[in-house]
């Protein structure tokens, strides 16, 4: 506070009198990228000492979703090198854990968005991934893969079949990347070669992986790879790297505590109130949902980052996290958030042995036939033999996540949920049609709205 009190923000919001959280959480409100953003203009307008003391180093831009806009993020000389250190404690904490020191001799294959820079006013801009790998430490940088050259390559097939070059042959022992462009990765390294992914990179230890919920995608992985490795999951947004699992054989991350960041908790039934509870990281509890609320060395000021966590453990802070505020139906006052459909699905994928490759949610509010519902769009790696009977243990599974929605269907306001197949590779197919195929895009999981299940009509199965 004391060293931004006389930036635009900190005389706008009165850092000079800010003396405890209190004092915080009266002065500061809550922002999202939408307030934030007059800010973020004029740091592109080429202003100083905005948000931060001078100019960012950087700005890391991100558009997240398939339904998302680019967004702009600023990173300092103080919050650059946080991304990196907790990158590295995240593979160190794993040797520590595992004894696997191998893995920091072999290549080490990294899934990311095109990492180079164009400048707005002569500060450079690109994805989170490049401003963090251009810090990376010489002595580390030759274990990375792929090259500058294939990492900037745009079109995510040709890249594919770079990445896959470069890989082969050499002692890879870590690939990461958000799970449904890892499961990319391997069916193009089994179609090229034959083989198992294992087999092909027979040194191949851990798995990393992020950005959304990995258990839909597990079995599926773990086919493709034929043979047990390591997974470990992070928590790297592009606002900073905020946790990372540091024990295999549990669940949970560790919360990153020295990465420049100040941490706040919302409970989720009060993210839309205009005076939210603020909790300190000293007051959250166990098995509650709570949005992340982050003030950081990079000039973010209490910003909703937009997602929602659940701690399981409070010595030490370790975390999961639950799905995206802004992602949820409720179309009927039911509240199905992204927690509840991950959870539903993967239970009855367990359950029936079958594997799925990536899947949406969105309500059907006014069908042509029969009562509104909530419609799944799901491309199946092996497709149910009985899909009418896979639906109902869906719903079923559903129902026991949301006491609302199981009211509504009982009541016949709402008919059991119904499941769309997608061809295979149409979700590939429709992130490339717009342009935000591979690195860190993602498709939503659930919305409250039409668009993304209207544009997907056009990648069903007849």
């Amino acid at each position: 506070m004391n060293r931004s009190r006389f930036t635009v923000f900190g005389r706008e919001h009165g850092f000079d009198k800010i003396k405890h959280h209190t004092d915080f959480v009266r002065q500061v409100p809550i922002l999202n990228y939408e307030t934030l953003y007059p800010y973020i203009q004029r740091i592109l307008d080429g202003e100083s000492d905005v948000l931060w003391p001078g100019r960012p180093v950087a700005l890391a831009s991100t558009s997240g979703t398939s339904t998302g806009p680019i967004k702009y993020i600023p990173v300092t000389r103080l919050s650059a090198p946080a991304y990196r250190v907790a990158s590295r404690d995240s593979v160190l904490a794993y040797v520590a854990e595992t004894g696997n020191s191998g893995i920091l001799a072999g290549k080490m294959l990294f899934m990311s968005q095109n990492p180079e820079y164009q400048k707005i006013n002569g500060l450079p801009v690109a994805p989170i991934s490049g401003v963090s790998m251009a810090r990376v430490p010489r002595f580390f940088r030759r274990n990375l893969l792929p090259s500058p050259a294939v990492a900037c390559i745009d079109d995510w097939e040709e890249k594919l079949d770079a990445m896959l070059a470069e890989a082969l042959g050499q002692n890879l022992t870590l690939i990461s990347g958000i799970p449904p462009w890892l499961q990319l990765f391997f069916d193009h390294v089994i179609q090229r070669t034959g083989k198992k992914v294992g087999d092909v990179f027979p040194n191949l230890l851990t798995i990393v992986h992020g950005g959304v919920n990995f258990e839909p995608y597990k079995a599926a992985i773990q086919e493709a790879v034929g043979r047990k490795v390591d997974l470990i999951e992070t928590y790297a947004a592009t606002e900073g790297f905020i946790a990372f699992q540091d024990d295999v054989s549990s669940p949970g991350m560790l919360l990153s505590l020295m990465g420049g960041m100040f941490f706040e908790f919302v409970p989720v039934d009060e993210i839309n109130k205009r005076t939210p509870t603020r909790l300190r990281l000293d007051q959250v509890d166990t098995g509650r949902n709570y949005g992340i609320i982050l003030t950081s060395n990079a000039g973010l000021w209490a910003y909703d980052i937009g997602d929602t966590v659940k701690f399981i453990s409070k010595d030490p802070l370790r975390m999961v996290v639950t799905g995206r505020s802004k992602h949820f139906i409720s179309a009927f006052g039911e509240h199905v958030i992204v927690e509840q459909v991950d959870s539903a699905l993967a239970e009855t994928l367990t359950l029936t042995n079958l594997e799925v490759r990536e899947y949406t949610v969105a309500p059907c509010i006014h069908p042509e036939n029969g009562l509104p519902h909530h419609e799944w769009f799901i491309e199946f790696e092996k497709p149910p033999e009985d899909p009418a009977r896979f639906a109902l243990q869906l719903d079923d599974a559903l129902r026991r996540k949301n006491i609302i929605y199981n009211g509504l269907v009982d009541k016949n306001i709402l008919c059991p949920l119904r499941v769309n197949r997608i061809r295979r590779h149409g979700f590939r197919d429709y992130m490339a049609a717009i342009g935000k195929l591979g690195g860190q895009n993602k498709v939503p999981r659930i919305l409250n709205e039409r668009g993304l299940a209207n544009d997907l009509q056009r990648y069903l199965i007849p």
